[in-house]
């Protein structure tokens, strides 16, 4: 099992000093992934549930601050050495494709092959609208599109492309990414359609345990959604043995309390020992990438909370 955890790209830790106290001490500790998450501005006015909670609150809603993804991943390449960079995820529809796809590409490239995409449709009707993207209702095939664009920018030596919402040919894209085939690509979300996009167009699945409509809150229910996503992947032609299996739990912090209130525990809650437990069991599942969260009120916190989990956690799922 490989472990990451989630930086901040608001609140006191969301400063110079604090990203790179947490990045460099999680490197030191033996995590591997950094991850960031998404949002380029946040509405005074929030419609739209958010898909993470029963009552469709989204925490982010109480303050206007967020890091710019793409920058923040740049910046934490710069500051550590072996960690990748995850996006976490990134809302794809946000931002125009082609552009997007070289951001990337130059991470990729001068970080040395550090760069893990994980993507997204997005929740917010009001972050599309101020942004100006392609209507909210058409983020699936929007994301669809992007993704297939990506794609053929970094693996093609003369990309061409036809769509119903981007089109380009006869150019040059160079360099390409650093890592053979291009940027993997994990796809986040619980839903049927994610699972789709995932086989279609993924080279990883990346869900979150605490969505009450389509909940991976116990080994049980993981493994059932991820018979689905196999059968999915047999049925399309694709060895299921080709898909990543990654699994975020943002609850993992005082900050993100998980009580879906349906089963006696939530996965990745409990004693050291249970949550060691619950990682094996992952592990068995066929999980490889577990993505935590630290983030406490102060950087002190968050160190301490980062070196209990690998001193008193970790060793018990290895032995």
């Amino acid at each position: 099992m490989q472990y990451g955890f989630s930086m901040p790209t608001r609140g006191p830790l969301a400063n110079a000093r604090d990203l790179a106290a947490l990045a460099r001490r999680g490197e030191e500790l033996g995590f591997t992934i950094l991850a960031v998450p998404d949002h380029l501005l946040v509405p005074h006015s929030i419609d739209s549930p958010y898909p993470y909670s029963q009552e469709g609150d989204w925490p982010g809603a109480a303050g206007g601050e967020c890091l710019e993804q793409l920058t923040l991943m740049t910046w934490l390449a710069a500051t550590t050495t072996s960690m990748r960079l995850l996006s976490s995820i990134m809302v794809v529809p946000h931002r125009r494709p082609v552009h997007t796809a070289k951001a990337l590409a130059t991470l990729d490239h001068l970080s040395g092959g550090r760069t893990i995409l994980g993507v997204g449709t997005g929740w917010l009707r009001a972050e599309f609208e101020a942004i100006g993207t392609e209507p909210f209702d058409e983020r699936g095939a929007v994301t669809d599109e992007y993704l297939r664009i990506f794609r053929e920018l970094w693996t093609n030596p003369a990309p061409a492309f036809d769509g119903a919402y981007e089109r380009f040919r006869e150019i040059h894209f160079a360099p390409k990414p650093a890592q053979p085939g291009g940027i993997p690509v994990w796809v986040g979300g619980e839903s049927p359609r994610a699972l789709r996009r995932t086989v279609e167009l993924g080279d990883g699945w990346y869900p979150i345990g605490a969505n009450p409509k389509h909940p991976l809150n116990s080994l049980d229910r993981y493994a059932a959604h991820l018979d689905r996503l196999r059968a999915l992947s047999e049925k399309a032609g694709r060895d299921p043995a080709t898909i990543t299996l990654a699994y975020w739990a943002p609850w993992f912090s005082a900050t993100h309390p998980l009580d879906l209130g349906d089963v006696d525990r939530h996965l990745l809650t409990g004693t050291d020992a249970q949550l060691a437990e619950d990682i094996a069991g992952l592990a068995a599942l066929g999980v490889s990438e577990l993505v935590l969260d630290f983030r406490r009120g102060s950087l002190a916190e968050s160190l301490e909370a980062m070196q209990r989990f690998a001193e008193e956690v970790r060793p018990q799922v290895a032995e």
